[in-house]
């Protein structure tokens, strides 16, 4: 495939996980790919040779906290610096952990809070001159718990409700030169941090009685960026039917 052949992508949070399976698809697809990783350096070079060997110069790695608001426009520009363009954004870098009631602390707030909500915002304003100008796009990574909250995460779910309505926001402020969607993943790899509900117990709230993969999100996104011209404002649930049945 070489849909994208031409195109740059930068993607948040891309040296593993379901972010490191995007950017392979949208290499894939011909796209040449900037990988942001905060300090997981060892897998974004090991995931910029792999992409590399595979199409000379079509991968590259910036380090950055992206809670250091006042350094996003830097980040753009070192990525405008190698690559002479922005096409696609994909705000996919998140923090994810349980926060009780009575137990939260300023900090849980503004970690959940800025990776989640607050970066994407500033990181998509300091990109969003380049994206006008190649006619982009934005793609969102959100949850279904944004759609819908899980206990013990107070914080985590409103900030990922949050990345939906910014979404929306953006597509209204962005249109008609750049489109912004998103994308709510389910069940698809479980998270670090220990949850309230076992894996049996949450493919079993899904309609499809089945875990999906990372694969069923770079999908979705791809589908986002390359067939959906006449697509804005609106976030995919990948979550094989878990929204059924909360």
């Amino acid at each position: 495939m070489a849909d994208l052949a031409g195109k740059v992508a930068l993607i948040t949070g891309a040296a593993k996980r379901i972010g490191a399976v995007i950017a392979q698809h949208l290499h894939q697809a011909g796209a040449d790919i900037i990988i942001h990783y905060r300090s997981s350096a060892d897998d974004a070079i090991i995931l910029q040779k792999k992409l590399n060997a595979i199409r000379a110069d079509s991968c590259f790695i910036v380090q950055a906290d992206l809670l250091e608001i006042d350094k996003l426009p830097v980040l753009i520009q070192q990525v405008i610096n190698q690559t002479a363009r922005l096409d696609i954004l994909i705000n996919n870098a998140s923090t994810f952990y349980p926060t009780k009631l009575g137990e939260i602390t300023e900090h849980d707030w503004d970690d959940l809070m800025g990776s989640n909500l607050k970066a994407p915002l500033f990181l998509s304003q300091a990109a969003s001159s380049h994206l006008k100008a190649a006619g982009g796009c934005i793609i969102n990574i959100v949850d279904i718990h944004g759609i819908r909250p899980m206990k013990n995460h107070p914080v985590y779910s409103p900030a990922k409700a949050g990345l939906a309505m910014l979404t929306q926001s953006l597509a209204r402020e962005l249109g008609p030169d750049v489109r912004v969607n998103g994308v709510a993943p389910g069940a698809i790899i479980w998270p670090e941090a220990e949850g309230e509900q076992t894996p049996t117990e949450i493919l079993e709230k899904t309609a499809l009685k089945r875990q999906g993969t990372p694969e069923d999100i770079a999908k979705a996104v791809l589908f986002l960026i390359k067939d959906a011209d006449y697509i804005t404002g609106h976030i995919i649930p990948v979550d094989g039917g878990r929204l059924l049945n909360h």
